[in-house]
């Protein structure tokens, strides 16, 4: 292959890699067991859609509850696995209900998602490199993920509806290290455990590859100041998940061994518990605490830094400006990555922390709001005088963006110790917590899924169905969460199966009511979504390479891009923000294209 552009200093022979050469590939290697960083970025795509939809199901079955408690439920109540029930929910069911549904959501949708999905088919196309590093190990991190989603199936589904992992996702022991604390989650419980291991694993493979094709495998010309804020957030996102996942994974084996070979790694000496015998040993539960939130507190900005990075790139292609503040964007998401690492004892300020000590966390967690300020002031001034097209893409980033602002700002009530104390466990937690991985992460990759779609599959999918698709999530996203706010101030614990036993809380059923038919409109939206997504995948109108007049260096393979990626090794001349740049007539400039220098005046 030929260099296309002018300049091929620096630029090593495509046919080093010789694509072209390669025998034709059978069906399962080509689209099952496949190595091409595409097609597994699309196989995390539609897995985690499909997962979307049973974390979504699990979920609606908790608001069921919640707004008509130990009444008949709907098409589940049928099922023969509810007879003895009298198809309700049971207390016990209710328990796994939302150990599952938080589960899924993290681990099997949101976190692969973003860094599997968009991480494998977005890197190498933006650094102009025709694969991921190492291909297998690529494949690997995908099929690891199904190991895990069929441990956490059958941990689901052992015991019927009366016994499964019931410890919740934080799975704090002694709750998830003595099977008789939570009667009948044993052999759950233990897959549970095993299910996060595989997918601890996936997520270290995917992170090791990234870190080496970002590093080693950019195009000529392409700097790191001129990679994209998607790759940015990726590349950060791999360094926090190479360095606290191993922390997880090694506190995932130890209450794996406390439950099974008698060691004591998290139970403490004489406790009993359902009348059995005294524990023995001398282990501290908090320790599972501090390992356990040592990777989770920066896992949520492993579920939201990479959906940072692609809404700024969506804002700039449809507000026709630069992205406003380019390098302290960069530095705003090293900030917020490494405040991420120093932060995690503010989970916990209601476990008898010293005062000090928890002084020191609720400092370091309010700095937070610095840098992630300056993304979103810097968001605000890249839309601000944009000649702005709100196409569905768009759409969904400026909610994200909204909805990061809300979860922020009541981020910022729970850094403070006293404030914590009151509302800690209670269902203000669980709408911040909303706010920012279903609000924030999950508008930006439905803004990332309508807009890179012509890339994946060089068909567009239909703009009317996508912006009714965002309507009904958002309002039915906010008539759910933001009422959970008031649910919280009123002071309603989370995890209970009936609050409405205490005569202080009986008021809030009528809120209830409302969030679950807000839940349902949100549910119900989804469909739009997946229909959109599987009729536009074969019978969406075709599109060009550059559909958006976007410049990032992936609209210029063609759409989908082949084997290789790149009809020619690409050079990159800047960075790809130019937008109505006056060096062109165009309102773009693409990173690939290249400008002689004008000529100075004086000279000849």
């Amino acid at each position: 292959m030929s260099i296309a552009t002018h300049d091929t200093a620096g630029a090593h022979s495509h046919d080093d890699h010789a694509h072209g050469g390669h025998p034709e590939i059978g069906f399962v290697r080509k689209y099952i067991f496949s190595t091409d960083h595409k097609v597994i970025g699309i196989q995390f795509l539609i897995t985690t859609l499909l997962m979307l939809m049973v974390g979504g199901a699990l979920a609606l079955a908790v608001r069921w509850q919640l707004a008509f408690p130990w009444q008949w439920m709907p098409i589940a109540g049928d099922l023969e696995v509810f007879k003895d029930q009298g198809g309700i929910i049971s207390p016990e069911f209710y328990t796994m209900l939302f150990t599952m549904h938080a589960t899924v959501m993290i681990f099997l949708v949101i976190i692969p998602v973003l860094a599997g999905a968009f991480g494998n088919f977005l890197i190498p196309l933006q650094i102009g490199a025709d694969d991921m590093a190492f291909p297998t190990l690529n494949m690997l991190s995908y099929w690891f993920m199904w190991p895990a989603i069929v441990l956490f199936g059958i941990s689901f589904v052992i015991g019927g509806v009366t016994a499964g992992p019931a410890a919740g996702w934080t799975s704090y022991p002694v709750l998830s290290a003595i099977a008789s604390a939570a009667p009948g989650s044993g052999a759950a419980q233990t897959f549970w455990l095993l299910a996060v291991t595989c997918v601890g694993v996936s997520s270290m493979m995917g992170s090791v590859n990234y870190m080496t094709t970002i590093i080693n495998m950019r195009a000529p010309g392409m700097t790191l100041f001129r990679m994209p804020m998607t790759i940015w957030g990726m590349f950060i996102t791999a360094i926090l998940q190479s360095f606290a996942l191993p922390v997880l994974t090694a506190a995932g084996f130890m209450v794996l061994f406390d439950r099974t070979m008698g060691t004591c790694f998290f139970v403490p000496a004489g406790l009993v518990v359902n009348n059995a015998d005294p524990t023995i040993g001398g282990g501290q539960p908090l320790l599972w605490q501090h390992l356990f939130w040592f990777y989770s507190h920066p896992a949520v900005y492993i579920m939201l830094l990479p959906a940072m990075g692609m809404v700024s790139d969506i804002l700039c292609a449809f507000a026709r400006k630069p992205l406003f503040g380019y390098k302290p964007m960069v530095y705003s998401l090293a900030a917020i990555a490494g405040l991420g690492f120093i932060v995690w004892g503010h989970h916990m300020f209601t476990s008898g922390m010293n005062p000090a000590l928890g002084m020191t966390f609720m400092v370091s967690t309010m700095m937070i709001a610095l840098p992630s300020a300056v993304k979103t002031f810097n968001w605000i001034g890249t839309l601000w005088g944009g000649n702005l097209i709100f196409t569905t893409p768009m759409l969904n980033s400026v909610a994200f963006i909204s909805m990061f602002i809300v979860g922020g700002l009541s981020g910022i009530f729970m850094a403070a110790v006293p404030v914590d104390l009151y509302i800690h466990d209670s269902y203000f937690i669980v709408a911040h917590f909303h706010y920012v991985l279903f609000g924030a992460t999950l508008f930006g990759v439905f803004g990332a899924i309508h807009f890179w779609f012509p890339k994946m599959f060089g068909r567009m999918m239909n703009d009317n169905v996508g912006k009714l698709h965002f309507v009904l999530t958002f309002i039915g996203f906010n008539g759910t969460f933001f009422t959970m706010h008031l649910l919280g101030v009123a002071g309603m614990p989370r995890r209970l199966a009936d609050p409405f036993n205490y005569p202080y809380l009986e008021h809030l059923l009528p809120l209830n009511q409302f969030m679950t038919y807000s839940a349902m409109l949100m549910g119900f939206a989804q469909f739009l979504l997946l229909g959109n997504f599987f009729y536009s995948m074969f019978w969406g109108p075709k599109c060009g390479r550059n559909p958006w007049n976007a410049n990032g260096l992936e609209w210029d393979a063609p759409s989908p891009p082949p084997h290789g990626n790149f009809d020619s090794i690409p050079v990159v001349y800047r960075g790809p923000y130019e937008y109505s740049s006056p060096l062109t007539d165009k309102d773009y400039l693409p990173q690939t294209e290249y400008i002689p220098p004008r000529p100075q005046p004086g000279t000849t």
